[in-house]
């Protein structure tokens, strides 16, 4: 795609607001900066002095920076060019921004964050997947309604993954799978006998018998994989929640509700997310899935990019792509295509281009509730326990998340994860388990119940 051309070269510059300054945000901040067709000029977070930080970080002069505290301030900067700093997103929605980036990562404010942008007219770059897996559907139905987008962003997983299965829909494949690497590679290392990840080593002297098992049935080799990796996490939240996105974008589902997530290297990929009539891991059609890229140190990695696979329907176009590298099966009937890469912050104009430019989303126009990411049990909870969500992965100990279809919310069924963060018990739950709504004492206050209230009246 000639991006010059899709956008307009004379095109004027889409003005932002980014909500939520670390990670993602400020690289997203940084970019935009260098990004001409963009203009962002006003930072969001808790306090107007981390967005200040923020943007003196990025060499911006203190003297263009306005710390502004109410909407006359913010105004005022806004006409003398001024860069703004707030702690408040309600200060600057009456300025003439087009599009709210959130990417605070928290439930309960970008909740609110989302419902006063739309209010206010403002298209939404949702960053935050935590309220998207929540409410996402619910909030694109109330921007509709009033003549503005919500869209995922590119260089996160969830807009890649859609827009490349839109991509093959478009030529006509027929996806098997769909699906994403997680963030933390598995790197086994034939020397010292030990598998790294996330900066875990762990001493694995069998798993060099398990590195390229190329005539052993694929199910056995992820069970043993698993097996010997047992000290290392093999799941994670942020993964399900971001599929569960993709998933209420493209109507796909999955095999099991906490995924295979097997161990695999990029050249057997193909083969783990095939049938399983065709000797792979799904029995589901149009399963979405993750795996965790195992490679040897000093090989590529997936980088955390996104995969499709698909039938090979004609055996000469495969053969000849096989010949040229592309991955296939190794009964030549299913083929990977990927994206490796997920650059964050870095690729996230496009998609502000998209829907400040062009008023496209680079989700679904109308996502619908497919699946919800519910908090689950994996040990015994006493009544009182108060659900604690902390770290970079917002983990709860002794909890972790499934993807089930989506369902009207009572005290019977099972609470979204991201609405049970932080709250407490009201009764005790046993180990293996879903969390109910009933088990939860769900503030009634909560912006993000609230709106989750609003989409299954909608939907359901």
């Amino acid at each position: 795609m000639n991006y010059h051309s899709y956008f307009g070269s004379n095109a004027e510059a889409v003005e932002c607001c980014i909500v939520g300054t670390g990670g993602f945000g400020r690289t997203f901040l940084a970019q935009s900066l260098k990004t001409p067709l963009i203009s962002t000029r006003v930072a969001v977070d808790v306090r107007a002095e981390m967005a200040f930080d923020v943007l003196r970080g990025l060499d911006i002069d203190d003297a263009r920076i306005a710390r502004c505290d109410t909407v006359a301030k913010a105004k005022a900067a806004w006409e003398k060019g001024f860069f703004i700093a707030t702690g408040d997103i309600a200060n600057i929605l009456e300025l003439p921004i087009s599009v709210v980036v959130e990417a605070t990562g928290h439930p309960e404010a970008g909740a609110r964050h989302s419902r006063l942008a739309i209010d206010a007219g403002k298209h939404v770059a949702l960053v935050s997947k935590e309220v998207d897996s929540v409410v996402g559907a619910g909030l694109s139905l109330r921007a509709r309604r009033n003549n503005v987008i919500v869209t995922p962003v590119d260089g996160d997983q969830p807009s890649l993954l859609i827009g490349l299965i839109t991509w093959a829909e478009v030529l006509g494949l027929e996806i098997v799978g769909a699906g994403k690497a997680s963030e933390y590679d598995f790197v086994f290392d034939p020397a010292l006998k030990t598998l790294n990840s996330n900066g875990k080593v762990i001493a694995a002297p069998e798993f060099g018998d398990w590195i390229e098992p190329t005539s052993l049935e694929i199910s056995a080799v992820a069970a043993k994989r698993a097996a010997i990796a047992s000290a290392l996490p093999q799941r994670a939240v942020p993964d399900l929640c971001e599929l569960t996105v993709v998933a209420n974008a493209t109507g796909f589902q999955v095999d099991r509700s906490d995924l295979h997530a097997p161990i695999a290297r990029i050249s057997e990929v193909a083969d783990f997310f095939s049938p399983q009539t065709s000797g792979g891991l799904l029995k589901t059609p149009r399963s979405l899935e993750v795996f965790h890229c195992l490679r040897l140190p000093g090989e590529v990695s997936f980088a955390g990019g996104v995969f499709v696979t698909v039938r090979c329907d004609d055996a000469l176009t495969w053969e000849m792509l096989a010949e040229k590298g592309h991955v296939v099966s190794r009964k030549g009937d299913v083929a990977m295509l990927y994206i490796p890469r997920h650059l964050l912050g870095v690729e996230a104009a496009t998609s502000i281009l998209e829907v400040g430019l062009r008023g496209i989303s680079s989700g679904a126009s109308e996502p619908q509730p497919v699946i919800d990411l519910i908090a689950y049990a994996d040990a015994d909870i006493p009544a009182g326990t108060v659900l604690t969500a902390s770290g970079h992965h917002h983990s709860i100990v002794n909890v972790s998340a499934r993807m089930v279809p989506a369902t009207r919310l009572s005290d019977r069924t099972p609470v979204p994860f991201y609405l049970a963060a932080n709250r407490k018990l009201a009764r005790a739950v046993s180990a293996g388990q879903p969390i109910l709504c009933g088990d939860v004492e769900l503030d009634e206050a909560s912006e993000l119940l609230s709106l989750r209230r609003e989409q299954d009246e909608a939907f359901f």
